[in-house]
């Protein structure tokens, strides 16, 4: 069991705690990590000399960035994955920062009891409030799966791995998901609307429609030129989640983008430019199969580093 777990250490990036803790002293130090940033005050946290936080790809000292901003901790928005093999555990939620309603990402990682590495992913606010998709989560993201359910830890991360694969190949049949599958991102549906609030009126709604696999398959993400440092930091097998990192590369090619099997519709402008997206991503994984897939991210400047390479 150990070097099959050394195994996927090297090949997904992660690395195995000293120490192991149980799922909800995971969840409980999570809680009390963005209670404490919250009120500025680190001092009741267990830190490691060397501790890493990095921030919207920038490396920060304790008590900057976010530790500057946040006004509030979470909301009801808040899906935890605990990964107690490696001593991790990742979140995506809603707090304030500015007194104002916020979608942040975070991860921390314990050694022996001490934190040892820090990820924030903060969304920009564009304006607006948050998409009313962020005042509650999907019942599927919070509720644990069956054992009956569950496949290998292995397993799991290939099947995590193998979305980011049929995005960049423009072939959703590289992974497996539930015809129900929906993706949202930021909050919006992206991927597998079914009312037509999730659907609204503009020149994606068709493909907003789709099932995600469906929509791969046309080429209408054909802009993503590649997805890469990819970091795996959770693997939650009570609740059947992935949590994960990486950076969405867009060069800006191809200009015109060739669509595939759309009534009405074979190419579609790519108006974007060159830019990348880091993001952050929870699957919920079933019976082998990608259901509820959670994301968020930003619009960088193209070609920037994560801040941990």
């Amino acid at each position: 069991m150990m070097r099959g777990l050394v195994v996927l250490a090297l090949v997904f990036g992660f690395s195995l705690s000293a120490a192991a803790q149980s799922r909800s002293e995971l969840i409980n130090l999570m809680e009390k990590y963005i209670a404490a940033v919250a009120k500025h005050d680190p001092s009741g946290l267990r830190f490691a000399k060397n501790v890493k936080l990095v921030e919207n790809t920038k490396v920060l000292p304790i008590g900057k960035g976010l530790w500057e901003t946040a006004t509030g901790g979470f909301t009801n928005f808040k899906i935890f994955v605990a990964d107690t093999v490696t001593g991790q555990v990742g979140v995506i939620g809603v707090i304030q920062v500015n007194h104002d309603s916020t979608i942040i990402s975070a991860r921390l990682k314990v050694v022996d009891g001490e934190i040892t590495e820090i990820d924030h992913l903060v969304i920009p606010r564009y304006g607006g409030g948050l998409n009313p998709n962020m005042l509650r989560v999907r019942p599927g993201l919070i509720t644990p799966i069956e054992p009956s359910e569950r496949v290998s830890r292995n397993e799991m991360l290939r099947i995590a791995n193998s979305y980011y694969e049929a995005l960049v190949r423009g072939n959703g049949d590289l992974c497996p998901f539930a015809d129900e599958s929906q993706r949202r991102e930021n909050g919006g549906v992206s991927a597998g609307a079914t009312t037509p609030e999730e659907a609204y009126d503009d020149d994606f709604s068709v493909f907003r429609k789709m099932k995600c696999r469906d929509q791969l398959n046309t080429g209408v993400l054909a802009n993503i030129s590649d997805i890469n440092r990819r970091r795996f930091v959770a693997v939650d097998e009570t609740m059947g989640l992935v949590m994960a990192y990486s950076m969405f590369v867009h060069t800006g090619e191809p200009k015109i983008m060739k669509i595939k099997g759309v009534p009405g519709i074979t190419e579609r402008e790519n108006k974007y430019g060159a830019f990348d997206l880091p993001a952050a991503h929870i699957f919920k994984i079933r019976n082998g199969k990608v259901y509820e897939i959670e994301a968020l991210g930003y619009l960088a400047e193209h070609g920037i580093t994560n801040g941990w390479e």
